[in-house]
Parts: C-alpha cells; structure tokens; sequence
C-alpha cells in the first residue's frame, strides 16, 4: 500500500505537468513522448510492486475472516468480467468504425445496399453483447 502512496503522486504530477511542458518547449512531441515513457516505467514498476507484495497483515476473526476467505475466487471473476467486458466494446467500437464506415460509402454509391449495409454493421455491433453476456455469467458465479 505505500509503494501506491509513493507512486500515485509522481504518476499524476507528471501527468499534470506533461502539457505545461509541452508549450514550454518547441519539442513538444519529444518531452511528450519522454514523459510517456517515464510514466509507463513508475506504472510497470508499481504494478510490479503490487503483484510481488504479499497479503495484509490484518488480524481478522470471526465474521470478518469467513468473508476474508472467499475473495480470492470472486475478485478473479469480477477481474475476469471487466476484462471481457471492456476488451469486447472496444473490438466492437473498432469493427463499428470500419464496417460504419464501409456502409456509409456504398450506401452513398448505392442507396439499396441499406439493408445489407446494416446487418454488417449489426454483427460487428455483437461483439459488445457477447463480451456483456460473458461478464454477466462471471458474475453470475462469484
């Protein structure tokens, strides 16, 4: 927990401080670039620090050590759910984009193809409901 609290602020001061530096300097797109890459490094090294830190030293008892012990299986599956959830909207916001806009230039070319049109675009817009239905039956069983 303190690496976060060492971590955090640096994080969000450089990022505060990334577009004041770029109007700063003419090499806007360098410093930029420099302070991207400075704040993916403290990021990996925070996540990094997160993975390899061993559990709270909390004493739990009673109650509080029976709810304690059935997290391990349920963050897996809200983590699970939220990564299915969010990597299928964005495939699905990219299909969109491109089918979109496919559709909107045959449909310019030739109005009858709408039907057709639209059904592509339809599919690509399934991708958004598999992923929800997915999270749904991860959550479903926490």
């Amino acid at each position: 927990m303190s690496t976060w609290l060492i971590g955090l602020p640096l994080i969000v001061g450089a990022a505060a401080l990334a577009p004041l530096a770029a109007r700063r300097w003419r090499r806007g797109v360098v410093v930029l670039a420099g302070i991207g890459a400075l704040l993916m490094a403290g990021a990996v090294v925070l996540l990094i620090a997160a993975a390899t830190a061993g559990p709270a030293s909390a004493a739990a008892t009673g109650a509080a050590a029976a709810a304690a012990a059935g997290t391990g299986g349920s963050t897996a599956a809200l983590i699970g759910a939220g990564i299915a959830v969010a990597g299928s909207t964005i495939g699905a916001g990219i299909a969109v984009a491109y089918t979109g806009a496919a559709a909107l230039a045959i449909m310019s070319e030739r109005p009858e193809l709408f039907g057709r049109a639209m059904v592509i675009v339809g599919l690509a817009e399934g991708i958004a409901i598999y992923g929800l239905v997915i999270g749904i039956i991860l959550i479903g069983k926490v």
